[in-house]
């Protein structure tokens, strides 16, 4: 029996298995949902990417859990130097922003960060040097578009919250006016 060896991998945060690869290069099968939440039509040839390898279960884990499940995409609306750092500030839609809180962690591109502010329309990261000279980061540029992966406890949260059952409105007030 000959067994196909597959690897998840994660392209600017967008989980992919390779179905094919070699030592410099890999192919993966794309379909629409992918195409339709992501950034991905928008790489060119050469463009730079993230690229990273899932992590085993036993591995050690240091962020927060970005699992490759892109949920929509920002735009970059500015960029600003700031001593060491670079400020990014992405514009997205409601659906996304709901989820994002100020300290909280939000996935670029598959980079984890921590959000620095919020507002009713965009977010600000704050990026230190190491973060930009290791990530495809650096090559962005205002009115890029970039995969935003939400931190997916507050959904999960959301989620355990609105599928509670509704309160059936019998108290131990009711039942002893009832006879009971």
């Amino acid at each position: 029996m000959n067994k196909k060896k597959y690897m998840q991998l994660a392209v600017n945060g967008i989980c992919l298995t390779a179905a094919a690869f070699t030592d410099h290069s890999f192919t993966a099968d794309v379909m629409h949902e992918t195409l339709n939440r992501t950034a991905l039509c928008s790489l060119r040839t050469k463009s730079p990417v993230n690229l990273e390898r899932a992590m085993p279960a036993s591995g050690r884990f240091g962020g927060h859990i970005v699992a490759g499940h892109v949920d929509g995409t920002g735009v970059i609306s500015r960029i600003e130097k700031d001593s060491n750092a670079v400020w990014y500030h992405i514009s997205t839609e409601k659906k996304i922003l709901r989820y994002i809180v100020e300290k909280g962690s939000i996935a670029i591109d598959g980079i984890s960060l921590t959000v620095a502010a919020v507002d009713e329309k965009s977010f600000s990261v704050s990026v230190i040097p190491h973060t930009l000279a290791n990530t495809a980061l650096v090559s962005k540029r205002v009115q890029d578009t970039v995969n935003l992966e939400n931190d997916c406890v507050g959904k999960y949260i959301e989620k355990f919250v609105m599928e509670q059952p509704k309160p059936s409105g019998i108290t131990k007030e009711f039942l002893l006016r009832n006879g009971f």
